[in-house]
């Protein structure tokens, strides 16, 4: 998978556009991703990654950077052998492309603030 543009509110992946926050796993995407705590990620919205076991995780946390990863939950994956890396969604975008094709990677992407 290669995601092919971004801007606020809308991602486009091989050609088919998503207007809501997406979860990436190496053989499949996940749509319409919500989070138990709107701007908060959980350990809990992670349930479908840490059962992929991936090597990293890398989180786009909107167009401004408004979702937070606290502590608990980047422990958490860290705990499990998962990396993380949390960048504004534009970044983060960036940084699957060039890192999906080494395996093992996955993406949560906040698609507007």
């Amino acid at each position: 998978m290669r995601v092919d543009t971004y801007e606020f509110g809308r991602l486009v992946i091989d050609g088919t556009r998503y207007i809501n926050d997406v979860i990436l796993l190496p053989d499949r995407i996940i749509d319409n991703w919500w989070r138990l705590e709107g701007h908060t990620l959980d350990v809990d919205d992670l349930a479908d990654v840490v059962r992929n076991h991936p090597r990293l995780l890398i989180v786009g946390c909107g167009m401004y950077g408004m979702m937070k990863v606290p502590e608990a939950t980047t422990r958490y994956l860290k705990e499990r052998g998962i990396e993380i890396r949390v960048l504004k969604t534009q970044e983060a975008c960036t940084a699957y492309n060039e890192q999906s094709g080494q395996g093992g990677v996955a993406a949560a992407f906040h698609l507007t603030c």
